[in-house]
């Protein structure tokens, strides 16, 4: 028998402590290597956390919304899994001040490997936890088919339950697919789903149930706020919209959309030609890839390109670093990767962290024209609409071309209109002029 504690990680060198939202398993429960056992919040990212070993969870040392000091024991596993808990009680008890213990396992009993999960990312942007993607390996169901499964969760979420019931009538005969199942829509991000409702206090007497329901911020959602109150304060922000025509864009991504696809194991995107044309961009106009320090102007020599993506618990910002050093592919496995990685909370604090420029893809969501707040301390962000076909004037004749609106906001402090517009026309010849014959 060999206990082994499970620490609270420091996932970032700055971060002193971690939030717990939710534990994924209770004292008694078996648990495998690498299997979610709960998730924390610090005040830059949510993460899922894995367990060290497999075995039986004995103890959970602190309740969840509990805010516990980095590297303190918070949970107990003994790798034994026919050990008895010792204290069902345990999962209530809140020290009021644990401290900062490292990691003491005994003898760790070497546990089964637990195959990969399906690599190939989710076409509808549906989020599936690592376990659910586990047990798909296990039962050799790729991503297609795991797409086709009904999820009771929130937002149409697969649980372990319902991949369990799914592969038991699939065993039985119950499932057939002669006709493939359509495409499950995309689910916008159910922020709200993940909040605390709060039920008490002078506001709940204000605003009463059930005619009101009062959400308490996430961690991220209250950095975020404060983040962009801070940007809007700090710099003078000035935007500049511009038409792009999108059209032979559109056609290498339609031209190489199947090959791209079989080759990398992932959809081929608007995203990465634009993360191209950015990266040239900001090469060609270095300003703008800087960022401000009282009478200071700190130039970067480097591209580390932030992306941001929608996750259900608010806009994260991941970052592909030194951008510059990639070519077309290396940029859209880097898109690729961080999008994933975002939306199954696998991120690092260094992901998210270094950012120099940053890329909002609002057109997602059928939006045509945004103002986005700029990302400090960086002094300009680029906000992509919709790509829809319009009628447009091309040498006196009426034409059908796939056309986008793009915008920078920019610091006016020091990106005047002559470099922001000159940066954002250099952006949209690129696109427009895009060299159907470079590699994709």
């Amino acid at each position: 028998m060999a206990n082994v504690d499970v620490v609270m990680p420091q996932l970032g060198e700055s971060l002193t402590e971690g939030t717990i939202i939710k534990w994924h398993k209770k004292p008694g429960d078996k648990i495998r290597k690498d299997e979610t056992l709960l998730e924390i919040s610090t005040d830059k990212v949510d993460s899922e956390i894995p367990s060290p070993v497999s075995g039986v969870v004995t103890k959970l040392l602190f309740e969840e919304q509990k805010t516990v000091a980095v590297r303190t024991v918070i949970a107990v596993i003994d790798t034994d899994e026919s050990a008895k808990v010792s204290a069902p009680a345990a999962a209530a008890a809140t020290p009021s001040k644990a401290a900062p213990v490292a990691p003491a396992p005994a003898k760790q009993a070497s546990a089964a490997p637990v195959p990969p999960a399906p690599t190939t990312a989710p076409a509808s942007g549906r989020f599936y936890s690592p376990l659910v993607l586990n047990i798909a390996r296990e039962e050799g169901i790729g991503m297609a088919e795991l797409e086709q499964v009904p999820g009771t969760g929130e937002g149409g979420r697969v649980s372990k339950k319902d991949l369990i019931s799914y592969v038991a009538a699939r065993k039985q005969g119950g499932i057939h697919f002669g006709v493939p199942a359509a495409p499950p829509s995309p689910q916008a991000p159910r922020i709200e789903s993940n909040l605390k409702h709060v039920d008490t206090g002078d506001l709940a007497k204000k605003y009463p149930a059930p005619q009101y329901d009062i959400l308490q911020m996430s961690n991220v959602l209250i950095k975020m706020s404060e983040h962009m109150v801070k940007s809007v304060h700090t710099s003078p922000h000035v935007q500049a919209i511009h038409e792009v025509d999108m059209t032979r864009v559109d056609a290498a991504r339609r031209k190489n959309a199947e090959s791209f696809e079989k080759r990398e194991g992932f959809k081929l995107t608007y995203t990465p030609f634009i993360c191209d044309a950015v990266v040239k961009a900001l090469k060609l106009f270095p300003l703008v890839n800087a960022s401000v320090e009282g009478d200071k102007i700190i130039v970067k020599k480097f591209i580390n390109l932030g992306i941001a993506v929608a996750s259900e618990n608010g806009l994260i910002v991941p970052v592909i670093k030194n951008a510059e050093e990639k070519n077309f592919i290396g940029l859209a496995r880097a898109v690729n990767d961080l999008a994933t990685r975002t939306r199954t909370k696998k991120l690092a604090i260094a992901d998210i962290e270094g950012g120099t420029f940053t890329l909002t893809n609002y057109g997602v969501f059928g939006t045509m024209i945004g103002m986005p707040i700029i990302n400090q301390p960086q002094v300009a962000i680029l906000g992509t609409g919709a790509i829809e076909k319009r009628p447009v004037v091309i040498n006196d004749a009426i034409a059908i071309r796939s056309i986008a609106y793009f915008t920078l906001s920019f610091d006016h402090r020091i990106v005047d209109g002559a470099l922001g517009g000159s940066f954002l026309e250099t952006i949209v010849k690129l696109l427009e002029n895009f060299d159907d014959k470079q590699a994709i």
